[in-house]
């Protein structure tokens, strides 16, 4: 039986408590609610907890559901706290909290609810990839330096591999680790500038959010790409290699330079799954990637629908149907074609949302959705796209009856390697 948790709140030093007799409550984007019973799971290994500074905590006093705000003595003593879930973790729903009038915007980060009971924490997620690519346990920091030395020496002064050097040990990032443990998937950031102003990008930003890593300032050459993506697939198995990574910004601004590095890499490797992390606005380039061997492309989106997706992604020098046109492109070569779906409770649950995802599903014969919660302030984030009028059908109903209308549809989180 799926117990009932408590509010969680942290003091001014950061120290986290769980209330006496305040319960956890939950905000799906719309209505201040206690969490569903099938909803609650508990907190997965290797996520992180986060004080939520100015927002003061919101519980529920009793079965009643009488809604509570808890503030210490003192305005300032008390901060609500968050979960960051791990990878391959579906967010369901927010935290509750009340944000007060001096409060900064929250870093680019997924906020999720936090609540104790049974001496653990809890949250409201699904696991939505099995595969345990990015789980904690399955990696080890002697290891990963080792092979960080190991390649190294392979590849003195290759400037992709001191890159993936750099992401693997200030940013910790778990593709770039799993490169140097020699499986899955091997990231290729390649391109400096963006033709998007993403509300949420978190490479680059102009106003008061910060960034939670640099965005790489230099190309490598194409010889250096074959030379990584050549380690990568003589030694992993069932081996994939992706351009357009959270350190960089979009890919397809360096096509020409893409388009040689997948013909050297086509040339000694006619297997092995070349992917595109992309957002799709260069059709033509998308279609000459695909007849070079480029096998898989992942469309980044937030909304199928063209007026919330412009809200967020605000393209410079391209359009939704300029999106749409690509991922024709890319089924006309037979391509994978993977959605990443930038998931928000409260917007992606909408009934207008669900059924253009539909469509889109639909119309382009779309392989599979990569379910990805959106790292951004919530308020911030409705400030962008607007407040729905009426609440959403919830992310659970939203992931069942995809499943009903498209039962070959895969769910992930990681790009899938291609037989």
């Amino acid at each position: 039986m799926t117990p009932t948790p408590r509010m969680v709140y942290a003091d001014s030093t950061g120290q986290v408590y769980d209330h006496p007799k305040l319960l956890m409550a939950v905000w799906d984007g719309y209505s201040i609610r206690e969490p569903k019973p099938e909803e609650l799971i508990p907190l997965p290994e290797g996520s992180d907890l986060y004080v939520l500074p100015g927002r003061l905590p919101l519980g529920f006093a009793s079965r009643k559901l009488h809604l509570t705000e808890f503030a210490g003595e003192h305005e300032n003593d008390v901060v609500a706290v968050s979960a960051f879930i791990a990878p391959a973790y579906l967010r369901l729903t927010h935290p509750a909290y009340r944000t007060l009038p001096s409060a900064r915007t929250l870093p680019l980060f997924a906020y999720a609810p936090v609540g104790w009971a049974d001496g653990r924490f809890w949250t409201t997620a699904v696991r939505i990839d099995p595969e345990p690519r990015q789980d904690p346990a399955t990696f080890d920091m002697h290891a990963i330096r080792a092979g960080v030395d190991r390649d190294g020496a392979v590849l003195p002064g290759n400037s992709l591999l001191t890159q993936l050097k750099r992401c693997a040990l200030e940013y910790k990032c778990r593709a770039a680790q799993n490169f140097f443990l020699a499986r899955y998937e091997c990231p290729l950031p390649t391109a400096p500038s963006c033709n998007a102003d993403c509300v949420g990008c978190i490479s680059h930003q102009e106003g008061d959010i910060p960034v939670t890593q640099e965005r790489v300032r230099s190309s490598p050459s194409a010889e250096e790409i074959f030379k990584v993506v050549d380690m990568h697939f003589r030694r992993a198995k069932n081996p994939i290699a992706s351009f357009g990574q959270g350190c960089e910004g979009e890919p397809l601004t360096r096509a020409p330079l893409l388009l040689d590095a997948v013909r050297l890499v086509r040339t000694a490797h006619p297997a092995g799954t070349m992917n595109l992390n992309t957002n799709a606005s260069r059709p033509d380039a998308v279609g000459e990637l695909f007849a070079a061997g480029l096998n898989s492309i992942r469309v980044s989106l937030n909304s199928a629908t063209p007026s919330l997706y412009a809200a967020y992604h605000r393209p410079k020098d391209f359009t939704f149907d300029t999106v749409v046109e690509s991922m024709r492109r890319a089924k006309s070569h037979d391509g994978f074609i993977s959605l990443n779906l930038l998931v928000f409770p409260g917007v992606s649950d909408r009934a207008e949302e669900v059924a253009a995802l539909k469509h889109m599903i639909a119309a382009h014969r779309v392989d599979m959705i990569q379910w990805r919660n959106l790292n951004l302030d919530p308020e911030y984030y409705l400030d962008k796209v607007g407040r729905g009028e009426s609440g959403g059908i919830g992310l659970l109903d939203c992931l069942r009856q995809l499943r009903e209308t498209f039962p070959q549809l895969r769910y992930g989180y990681f790009n899938p390697f291609l037989k």
